[in-house]
């Protein structure tokens, strides 16, 4: 084993959605950015490819998007064999969907800023007293649970999708069939929530239930294409509908991964932000009462919510030419996996990085990406945030955990799954 090359212990735990759910993952990191922080992982059954584990080096990567493609390589992490899987049922492509994450200069700029002004600060606000109003509805729900709940399967789910839903111009009665599509999506790795109800990682099995899931997606969004089409509306859904593109209407996989893009990763990783916010504050007494005592401290509580639990846990890129990052020679068509919760954790730009601490002033984290493919809503994300706990601190008088917190088994997006919490609210 050469020097560069990751133990496998380290590298395999480093990609093991069961090390998502029980937290060691961080264990393997730590190891990593103190022994090898750009090493190679080579196991079998895997095309070999690099980690990237420090806060500068991810950053150097994300910021450089001609020398770092997204969409040459599959975009999330797979086996060689889920590879060659999706590759034979999409004729070539290494993508089962093609929306920005997935897409490179010069179609990935054209595509972003399509929908791009909905999503900028001044055009949000307008919606704040609407959100807010969802925000209270959601803390009266929590209220009448009668001081005790799971907050992510009572609470947090269902805020951030009720807000993105309505952006997008899908019908309340519809919200809980979207809910359940992106859990099968991003939760394809835990077999409490895939469709198959069992362990899957990469395997051809797997891709096709991908693959069932999106076929459901599409299925979905043409019937709402078709009628924005014909009835165009005042919601994104009518911007992608008509959308275009050199002049050229979208053609239907472009239209309908852009609807997933927005209708999955619009409220998933918000709602696994929040619940992290109050997972944060119920098990750290002395956080909560902070905030409690300044609320001017809510902005900080999010930013650090968002850090400590990092949902989408990471991104492939692979290098367009030979280069050199963090010491390493890059070679042309190598596959570097970005550690997002790694770098968010990096002792060179957070002071004790494991803490949970309303008030950090260190660091600015990597959440949300970086460079050409900085989150599209992370402002809406935030927003959202900030509001539900502007309405909820001030009536929340005690909080604590009531039972041990579980975390999705899965190595891309994921977050709590299941939070019990005991509270007082006013």
């Amino acid at each position: 084993m050469s020097a560069i090359t990751i133990p496998e212990e380290i590298a395999t735990k480093a990609i093991d959605p069961k090390a998502y759910a029980d937290d060691s993952v961080h264990e393997a990191f730590r190891w990593l950015r103190a022994n090898n922080p750009l090493g190679k992982v080579e196991l079998e059954g895997l095309y070999p490819f690099w980690m990237v584990t420090r806060h500068a080096d991810i950053l150097e990567i994300s910021r450089q998007n001609d020398l770092f493609h997204s969409g040459d390589m599959p975009t999330t992490f797979t086996t060689i064999e889920g590879d060659a899987a999706v590759r034979k049922m999409t004729g070539g492509s290494p993508h089962l969907v093609r929306s920005l994450v997935q897409m490179d200069a010069p179609d990935h700029p054209k595509y972003r800023v399509m929908t791009q002004a909905w999503f900028l600060p001044q055009n949000i606000r307008k919606l704040e007293e609407r959100i807010r109003q969802i925000a209270r509805e959601h803390v009266d729900r929590m209220a009448a649970l009668g001081g005790e709940c799971d907050f992510v399967n009572e609470i947090a789910l269902y805020y951030p999708l009720r807000v993105i839903m309505e952006i997008l111009g899908v019908p309340p009665e519809d919200e809980p069939r979207m809910l359940r599509l992106t859990q099968e999506l991003f939760g394809a790795q835990d077999p409490e929530m895939n469709r198959q109800r069992q362990e899957m990682m990469g395997t051809p099995e797997a891709m096709e239930a991908l693959q069932a899931v999106i076929a459901d997606f599409y299925m979905y969004f043409k019937g709402i294409t078709d009628d924005r089409k014909a009835n165009p509306a005042e919601d994104l859904a009518t911007v992608i509908a008509n959308g275009q593109i050199d002049g050229a209407p979208l053609n239907d996989l472009e239209a309908m991964s852009y609807y997933i893009i927005v209708a999955t990763a619009g409220h998933d990783t918000t709602s696994s932000s929040t619940a992290g916010a109050v997972w944060g504050l119920a098990a750290n007494p002395g956080e909560f009462a902070k905030v409690k005592a300044d609320p001017s401290l809510i902005p900080g509580l999010v930013d650090e919510a968002i850090r400590w639990m990092t949902p989408v846990k990471h991104f492939m890129r692979s290098a367009t030419e030979d280069t050199e990052v963090g010491g390493r020679k890059i070679a042309k068509g190598d596959w570097l996996w970005l550690a997002y919760p790694s770098g968010n954790r990096d002792e060179a730009v957070f002071e004790d990085p494991d803490a949970f601490r309303v008030d950090r002033k260190s660091g600015k984290h990597l959440a949300f990406g970086y460079g050409a493919h900085l989150c599209l809503g992370q402002h809406l994300a935030k927003m959202e945030m900030r509001i539900l706990f502007e309405e909820l601190i001030p009536r929340l008088e005690s909080l604590e955990l009531a039972g041990q917190p579980r975390l999705a088994q899965a190595n891309f997006v994921s977050g709590p799954k299941s939070l019990p919490i005991r509270y007082r609210l006013s």
